[in-house]
């Protein structure tokens, strides 16, 4: 909140950790209204879960970084790659870029 604001809501899921009292007692002692995802709503985040899941088994846990300096450019790798190399089933083997690409050229050409 110090370095970027009071929100006027904090939306999270239902984990112990989001739950806790230590936990929404700062966010309601600062005016913070605390909305909780309902049960069974982790499918909103089925995505970027995914994204999570694969930066994990395909970096970190291969890599073992010893410092935060290695680990921020050793995951800007692997995010350049995921977006501009891999395939991906969901996009019929095409890259993020690809993909966001071929989406904003029919945009622009049925404008």
């Amino acid at each position: 909140m110090a370095r970027h604001g009071k929100p006027q809501i904090f939306n999270t899921d239902q984990g112990g950790q989001f739950t806790s009292p230590r936990f929404t007692g700062i966010l309601t002692d600062a005016g913070i209204k605390v909305s909780m995802d309902g049960r069974g709503r982790w499918m909103d985040n089925v995505f970027i879960e995914r994204l999570w899941r694969s930066l994990k088994y395909e970096c970190v846990y291969l890599q073992a970084f010893e410092t935060g300096s290695e680990a921020r450019a050793g995951i800007g790798r692997w995010i350049d790659y995921y977006n501009t190399e891999r395939p991906h089933s969901a996009l019929g083997g095409q890259t993020p870029d690809e993909a966001y690409r071929q989406r904003a050229d029919r945009l622009c050409l049925a404008a």
